[in-house]
């Protein structure tokens, strides 16, 4: 889960541990604001928040947690869309978020990074990617950024793996008719080194009921812990 929105004193055992599973949480320092979720039906050999960011860390962008040689993220990258303060921020994240990566890649454990990653890679991956090439989640940097990801730091696009099918978004404006037309972008991702996701069998985006602009993402894996 991304964009909880909450603080630790908002959460209750019935949102931490629905139907017997293990809620955590890293929330933002900011009220109202950001915030990252896991739930967990088998509790975690280790639960970490955060990646090491003094800028970031803070707005609850990060949290993992380790089963085995298996470690599962939910991660949010900021969005630049409502001003170019904001996309500073971003491309900031982007810069320390790669190294990061990188180190994760080579530390031998398998790792699924799931979440809101902001940002749609390619043409195939929102409806009007003409009139968007300069706004943000669909700029040169960023689908560089995410290409770089791919094809150079050896992380797997799990969904595209899967499934090469045009229009297959999870998220859309809550203006005009987009729901409705399908106008949207693809901007959550679950990112897997190629052992884990090599397992991936299934992946769904479900939109059989709107509850948020964005649509949860699942994929099932292969794979017991």
């Amino acid at each position: 889960m991304q964009e909880v929105k909450a603080h630790q004193s908002d959460l209750d055992s019935a949102i931490l541990m629905p139907d017997k599973l293990h809620g955590f949480f890293h929330c933002a320092e900011k009220k109202g604001y950001s915030g990252v979720g896991l739930y967990c039906r088998k509790a975690p050999d280790r639960v970490t928040a955060g990646f090491g960011s003094r800028e970031f860390d803070p707005e609850g962008r990060f949290l993992r947690v380790d089963y085995g040689k298996l470690s599962v993220i939910s991660v949010y990258l900021p969005s630049g869309s409502s001003s170019e303060i904001r996309q500073q921020a971003k491309f900031r994240f982007m810069d320390e978020f790669m190294p990061y990566l990188r180190r994760l890649r080579k530390s031998g454990r398998e790792f699924i990074l799931a979440g809101d990653w902001n940002i749609a890679h390619r043409e195939i991956d929102l409806k009007n990617w003409r009139g968007n090439q300069k706004n943000s989640g669909f700029l040169p940097e960023e689908r560089a950024w995410l290409s770089e990801v791919f094809e150079k730091a050896g992380w797997v696009d799990v969904f595209r793996a899967l499934d090469p099918r045009a229009e297959q978004y999870t998220w859309w404006s809550n203006r005009g008719q987009a729901w409705a037309k399908n106008v949207g972008w693809r901007i959550d991702y679950q990112i897997a080194t190629p052992g884990i996701a090599a397992k991936a069998k299934r992946a769904r985006i479900y939109k059989a009921a709107r509850f948020s602009d964005h649509a949860p993402l699942t994929i099932d894996y292969d794979v017991s812990i």
